[in-house]
Order: C-alpha cells, then structure tokens, then sequence
C-alpha cells in the first residue's frame, strides 16, 4: 500500500551507534520535518528497559510511523515494540552496519533517507522469535558473534573498528559443536559460524544469504564450516561476491522452524546485540509480523500491503 506523506512521527535515537555524532543528526531531521510540516517526536535510547519505555510511550500517543536513527540493534529495539503491529517501522541508518536498511534498499545517506517521510511504501516482513526474542535482520553463533561482542566491548565505532577486531579474532577461534534440527534437514558438527536469517547479508555486506527472500514464509540457517586458516581469503571473497553457497565449506538449511544446540555454550548475538541464548535455541517464523516503510520504487516488484 502507498502511503502519504507522514504527518506524526516518532525517531528513535541511539546516541551511540556508529560514528557519527547525533546532535547534528537530530538538528537534520528537525529542519527536515520543520520544513515538510512533520510533527516529530524523539526518544533517545540509554540502554536501561528501553524497550518497556518506549512501548510506554506507543501506548500514550498514536504514531503513524517509528523510526529507527541508529544500527540493527536500534532497529531490532524499534521492531519489538511494534511487532504484530500495524503502525510501520522506519529507517535512518546510523550504526557500524546498518544490514536490515541494506537489504531493504533504504538510502545509506540521512537526507535520502529522509525522503521516505514524504514518498513511502509499506512492506510487510517475516522476523524471526529466537527463544522468544524478536530478530528483525539476523542472528549468529560462532566467529561472527564473537566479533559482535569484542566490538560492542570496545570504545570505537564504525566499519574500520569492526574489520579490526575480526582480524584479530580470526586466527585464534576455534569452530565449535552444533546440533540443529529443522522440519527441512539436520546438522550436527563443528561449524565456524551459524548465521539464522531470512534476509541476505551482514552489515559489512558480506552476502550470507544470497538467496533470501525477507516476505517468503521461510527461513535459512547458514552453516560455515570448518575450513583452513589458508582458505580464509576465499571464503571472504566469496561473501563479498555473492558466490558463498558455491563453496565446499557451505551448508544452508531453508526452513520454517528450527533448534539448535550450542553445545559449547558459544557466544551468540541477535541483530547486532550480544546476547546468551543458553543452550537451546528454538527458532520460529513470524509470517509478515512487521511493516516497514521502504523507497515507493522498489515496489514494482514487490508484493504490495
């Protein structure tokens, strides 16, 4: 469905993600909405139950839209509180990464990205319930969350920071014991990462998931596995040029619902957040459960809400 130029707005603003400094971000979208008389709200995240505060604030005042000014972790803050929802979820990205807007075709620069207040259309997207946590873009076990974690440790933003600290993880991990069960195909082994998404790729834009399709009532778990030190640069390359399913080390399970055993109590992270998913980790598919607002010309080739 189209929508209208948007006319209430709540941004929500995590004033530490990426390298960029806020301040000026919000000065931005103020003049913006000022301009295109926008009446705007903001909530500025600190990091202690924002979640139930801002559900608190949803229930006070009607929005027609919110918007995440942040990374995948704004984002994935923004989708719990308006999943299964009909007012959608927007998108300034702001973080490290910003993979959800990436995959959504949101413009990576503020002031497009401001342009879909004012053009829009309304898209609505599977997520994923993770030992019933909402995953709006990814989540992983293995190498990749490890990095997640050291980098949400660290004091340094941004992209140059991240591969950084990848880099100097890579050559001492060590692949840990998986066991996954689906309704379409099992695994049981050492992996060097298990990625669970319906989307394509990281914020790095490393492709993981060439194939996924983000509305189609599915699910991929993608398993790399073990592979030599001396393989590393092949396995990247393959990432960046989309050709990861290509290779000898690949697995990808599609399915609609899923356990896996992090025997080894491996680090885990779900859209860019660390978190402890003990042991046991169900995954299940939420059909269309969040609407997004993306750029009206990807539409044409788009379901339509």
């Amino acid at each position: 469905m189209a929508a209208s130029k948007l006319a209430n707005v709540l941004f929500v603003v995590n004033p530490i993600s990426g390298d960029i400094e806020k301040g000026s971000v919000n000065e931005t979208i103020q003049e913006f909405c000022l301009q295109n008389r926008i009446n705007f709200a903001f909530f500025e995240t600190t990091g202690e139950n924002d979640l139930a505060n801002l559900k608190a604030i949803l229930k006070q005042e009607s929005y027609q839209a919110v918007f995440s000014v942040g990374g995948d972790g704004t984002s994935h803050l923004v989708g719990s509180a308006l999943i299964h929802s009909s007012t959608p979820m927007g998108i300034i990205p702001m973080g490290s990464g910003n993979g959800l807007s990436k995959d959504l075709g949101i413009p990576q620069e503020l002031d497009d990205a401001l342009g879909i207040l004012l053009q829009n259309q309304v898209k609505a997207i599977d997520t994923l319930s993770v030992n019933n946590e909402i995953c709006v873009h990814l989540t992983d076990l293995g190498f990749n969350a490890l990095v997640v974690k050291k980098f949400s440790e660290g004091e340094k933003r941004g992209a140059t920071s991240y591969a950084f600290v990848a880099m100097q993880e890579y050559l001492s991990y060590e692949p840990k014991l998986f066991t996954i069960e689906t309704d379409n195909g099992n695994f049981k082994g050492r992996a060097f990462m298990v990625t669970i998404t319906n989307a394509n790729a990281f914020g790095s834009n490393a492709t993981i998931n060439p194939s996924g399709i983000i509305d189609d009532g599915k699910f991929e778990i993608c398993i790399i596995e073990p592979f030599p030190k001396t393989s590393g640069l092949q396995i990247l390359y393959r990432l960046y040029n989309d050709s990861i399913e290509a290779s000898d080390y690949s697995r990808l399970i599609s399915c609609r619902q899923a356990e896996i055993y992090n025997t080894e109590q491996d680090v885990s992270q779900v859209d860019g957040e660390p978190m402890d998913l003990g042991e046991k980790i169900t995954i299940k598919l939420l059909p269309k459960s969040l609407h997004l607002l993306i750029p009206k010309q990807m539409q044409a080739s788009e379901d339509e809400y």
